[in-house]
């Protein structure tokens, strides 16, 4: 472990084969000289860290994902990503469950997206939103201003995208519509947007996020419904910012998400926005996202801004 400016990093390394290793603090001289000894230089990385957040009233951790290079291109910047996990989910689940570095890793060395930054936020299960925890307000005024001072990330929307997962999704879906100003490009993969409410077995109903004040946090479809997409996406209209997303879901969805994700869909076509669907075969799970993760960061990643050289 390496404390540097306030901030603490745990190393993670890739060698050529999409595995992502944590060093063990005692054995890490050791180990980091053998793996080098057979290694590329300068391999994609992944770093955890974290920023104290006073709007969380504790520290906001996350994994950042370094490409090829980065360590040596010091006058470069690069397109940066922010990719947000599921209900109960961590941010080691899109490297470990979802094989993010190896996927970056090779769509990079093929040519099919330029190097990029991924940000992974740890979120627990507050869904992104300012109610149960100020997440949506720390994400915007503490994350991202602390990300592009302390990594060399493209600053303007034309090099920042979103995507996530599930609850992940939600969020992602809620970024691109309330802050269209902000994001090139979105991913949603088999997004939580329950439209009008969330089924009886959804995690929305049960994590005391969408709850009216002092009710112990007693699910509110009215709360729930203040806080999803019908209730701005006019608002998003008339900004008349155009956000491109990538949206998919498997066909035996566990929450019937195939469903929610094909009306979404259907209204953004429908008013003219750029957008794709992808049905595929499968449940509410990993083989889902993993599977199509490469095919949707290289939708989103068409016309992003390339890394910059500022010499």
């Amino acid at each position: 472990m390496i404390s540097s400016g306030g901030y603490v990093f745990e190393m993670f390394r890739q060698y050529g084969m999409g595995l992502t290793r944590q060093v063990p603090k005692l054995a890490a001289g050791v180990m980091a000289a053998v793996a080098l000894a057979g290694a590329p230089a300068h391999a994609s990385e992944v770093v955890s860290s974290e920023v104290y957040s006073k709007n969380l009233s504790r520290p906001l951790t996350y994994n950042v994902y370094l490409p090829t290079g980065y360590e040596t291109s010091s006058k470069t910047t690069y397109p940066v990503l922010y990719l947000l996990h599921g209900n109960d989910g961590v941010k080691n689940d899109w490297v470990v469950k979802g094989h993010m570095q190896s996927t970056m890793d090779r769509l990079i060395g093929h040519g099919d997206i330029p190097p990029a930054i991924v940000i992974m936020p740890d979120a627990n299960t507050n869904w992104y939103v300012d109610l149960k925890e100020r997440m949506e307000t720390a994400f915007f005024s503490e994350l991202i201003p602390h990300v592009e001072k302390t990594y060399r990330t493209i600053k303007t929307r034309d090099g920042r995208l979103i995507g996530g997962l599930s609850m992940g999704g939600y969020g992602a879906m809620r970024y691109a519509l309330k802050y269209p100003e902000k994001f090139k490009a979105a991913a949603l993969l088999s997004p939580a947007i329950y439209n009008p409410e969330p089924p009886k077995d959804s995690s929305a109903r049960f994590v005391k996020v969408f709850a009216e004040p002092n009710a112990n946090g007693e699910y509110s479809a009215r709360v729930w419904q203040q806080n999803n997409y019908p209730a701005y996406f006019d608002e998003f209209l008339k900004k008349g910012i155009k956000v491109p997303m990538y949206i998919n879901s498997g066909d035996d969805d566990d929450f019937n998400i195939e469903m929610e994700a094909t009306r979404f869909y259907e209204l953004l076509r429908a008013n003219k926005q750029p957008a794709e669907l992808r049905i595929v075969d499968g449940k509410h799970e990993w083989s889902v996202w993993s599977s199509t993760l490469a095919d949707a960061l290289k939708y989103i990643f068409r016309d992003v801004q390339r890394p910059q050289r500022n010499d």
